[in-house]
């Protein structure tokens, strides 16, 4: 059996080494490239009618821009996808691959994991989206679209609150609330303590999206934001995108935009949804989403 990366290989056009975007074609394609030294996969499917969707896998399954892209294709949404591999993950992983993000993990999940994975997302994106413009997948100023998984989730959610790039909807799906929804999964995974430091509050405040809601609403309109949680999701804290949710829906009603911000509970889907009977509605909502607000 093909491996992913083989797979998706076999589907890629020639020719096209340098992700040249063009119109219409006569059936879905997808080319292997890098956008600003990002590793992506981008899929282009058969017709093009809006600027392209952004999209970040998280830490567990999927945790790669390929396996995203096979769980998550979005082949009827008329948009180009641009699936991104997160910092020290995939081609960026560091030698010792998972046993050095463990180490990291228990020295300073703050700071040696989020920070360096979440947050160089974040920095990462501006330079993708002048690429995509560069060579000619949307115009200057163009609004993308913006998905994230987990960790990927914590990064859509921070570049809409600091407002990195112009963003027209955006979907994230069990995805973390900040730095400190992080630090409880890590301590109530591993049993371990998390020694908080002056430099790890300050990330906590700039990442706690939930204190950061006017940022996320703002704009005429704001961002159309979906936020979808798998109700067998033990790894959030459903307090945590409660909170959220709380923070954002009197702020969207305020700029009378309410039907812009929707949170959703995927019945049965753990954390890890991957291959799991809840795969296919988190397809039809996501794919729904990006349809109903380009």
């Amino acid at each position: 059996m093909l491996s992913i990366r083989a797979a998706i290989a076999s589907q890629h056009v020639p020719g096209d080494p340098e992700l040249r975007c063009f119109g219409d074609t006569p059936e879905a394609r997808t080319a292997i490239t890098e956008l600003a030294g990002v590793p992506a996969m981008v899929r282009f499917p058969v017709r093009i009618s809006r600027p392209p969707i952004v999209l970040w896998h998280g830490f567990g399954p999927p945790d790669s821009e390929e396996a995203l892209m096979a769980a998550l294709p979005l082949d009827d949404v008329p948009a180009i996808k641009i699936y991104l591999g997160l910092p020290l993950f995939g081609r960026r992983a560091p030698a010792a691959g998972k046993t050095e993000l463990v180490r990291r993990q228990k020295e300073d999940v703050g700071l040696l994991v989020f920070k360096p994975i979440v947050v160089g997302a974040v920095d990462e994106l501006p330079a993708v989206v002048r690429e995509l413009e560069q060579r000619g997948c949307m115009k200057a100023g163009d609004k993308i679209g913006l998905f994230g998984f987990s960790a990927g989730g914590a990064a859509a959610l921070m570049s809409l609150a600091e407002r990195v790039v112009p963003v027209s909807s955006a979907v994230v799906l069990n995805p973390s609330a900040g730095l400190s929804a992080s630090v409880a999964a890590f301590e109530h995974a591993t049993g371990q303590r998390y020694a908080w430091s002056p430099e790890s509050r300050a990330l906590a405040a700039r990442s706690d999206v939930a204190g950061r809601a006017a940022d996320i609403a703002a704009g005429a309109p704001p961002p159309a934001l979906l936020v979808l949680q798998g109700s067998a999701d033990v790894v959030i804290a459903n307090d945590d995108l409660r909170k959220l949710g709380d923070a954002l829906r009197p702020r969207y009603a305020q700029d009378k935009a309410s039907e812009r911000f929707k949170d959703s509970v995927v019945e049965g889907l753990p954390h890890q949804w991957v291959n799991q009977p809840g795969q296919a509605e988190v397809r039809r909502q996501v794919a729904a989403w990006f349809n109903r607000y380009p």
